[in-house]
């Protein structure tokens, strides 16, 4: 039986303890640390699921519990770093809710603390835990669509004012920026994982909305990959209808999550005309792919405990989790300086540590 201790009780914490609680013959959820002002969020928590755990007021209480096994962080953005790091140091697994981090330093410490502990480390990527994500990376793995020479990535989402009302969303102190690093993450990570880091990054950020954040609530960024390939990133909480949706153009045909397919030929005077054939072969090729057993964060959470109780490899690492963080501090970096960035970002980049992206971002309210 793995011991579990969830930190942080807000909502997302309800949706680790209910994946958890799909286990229930493999993990059982001992520990609740409630890291908000009010003390009876914790104990409405533990009432609401049922659960028998044990309620205290601050993570570093239970660093020397031997008994937890994996510890899950479900606070806001700012503190994810120093509790991921502690409970590395004290020997438990890590299974982080996004963002692994509010910089590229930040995401580093952590990756140290893991490799110097040997325990598992897992950033929330809950959607590569999706069919039609995983079915489209087999896709484009597989080669049929030829090689990518266009992707786009649309994260829209839409928030109202109140939204930013909540005391730690809208600083770049807390929240560690807007809907960059907090509602495209996870399109970004999908891209990061389908594609890759691309070689240079230029973007627009803006807040057009929400004056009662000081924060971006919208950014389009566009990037460059080696041989030739651009992609376009747009990161929003403006857009009715909350449409997401990742593209990718090959060569031989187009593909997309949702599912959707387009084929086209060449005829003798260049235009297209459409290649049926091919768009059929592409769609008996996804459906025959295996469903998974569990989906979102029941399949990670699946992913995670099969690692810790049989050594297996798992699906998503603080090296992922980094790169997604690099990929959104480029954006950033491009958005405030209003020119192109090159990646890899170096050690003594000043966005390079949260402090400096705190004093180099626009505080747009």
């Amino acid at each position: 039986m793995i011991n579990v201790a969830i930190i942080g009780t807000g909502g997302i914490a309800r949706t680790h303890a209910a994946a958890f609680q799909q286990f229930p013959e493999r993990v059982k959820i001992t520990h609740l640390v409630n890291t908000a002002r009010s003390p009876e969020k914790a104990e409405n928590f533990r009432r609401d699921l049922g659960l028998d755990a044990e309620i205290c007021d601050f993570h570093r209480k239970i660093l020397d519990v031997p008994a937890i096994n994996l510890v899950s962080v479900c606070t806001p953005p700012y503190c994810h770093s120093e509790i991921a790091v502690d409970f590395l140091n004290a020997d438990k697994h890590v299974l982080m809710e996004k963002p692994m981090g509010t910089s590229l330093a930040e995401c580093d410490a952590i990756i140290s603390a893991a490799e110097h502990s040997g325990k598992i480390l897992s950033p929330v990527a809950q959607n590569r835990f999706l069919d039609t994500y995983m079915n489209l990376k087999t896709v484009l793995d597989s080669g049929k669509i030829g090689r990518v020479v266009h992707a786009r990535a649309d994260s829209h989402w839409w928030r109202g004012h109140p939204y930013y009302d909540t005391w730690w969303r809208g600083t770049w102190e807390k929240e560690g920026g807007g809907c960059t690093l907090n509602h495209a993450v996870h399109h970004i990570d999908l891209l990061g994982w389908m594609l890759g880091l691309p070689e240079s990054v230029s973007a627009v950020i803006s807040n057009a909305a929400h004056d009662n954040s000081e924060v971006e609530d919208i950014s389009v960024a566009a990037l460059k990959y080696r041989g030739g390939a651009v992609a376009q990133i747009t990161s929003s909480v403006l857009h009715h209808g909350q449409k997401q949706q990742v593209v990718f153009q090959g060569e031989l045909a187009g593909v997309a999550a949702p599912w959707e397919v387009y084929a086209s030929l060449s005829q003798p005077d260049g235009f297209p005309v459409e290649n049926t054939a091919l768009e059929a072969e592409l769609g008996e090729y996804c459906k025959s792919l295996p469903k998974l057993r569990y989906t979102g964060h029941a399949g990670q959470i699946d992913d995670v405990l099969t690692a810790i109780e049989t050594g297996a490899d798992y699906l998503v690492k603080g090296v992922d989790g980094r790169r997604t963080i690099e990929l959104i501090t480029a954006i950033y970096k491009a958005g405030a300086t209003e020119r192109a960035v090159k990646l890899p970002l170096q050690k003594d980049d000043p966005f390079y540590t949260t402090a400096g992206i705190i004093a180099n971002m626009p505080r747009f309210n």
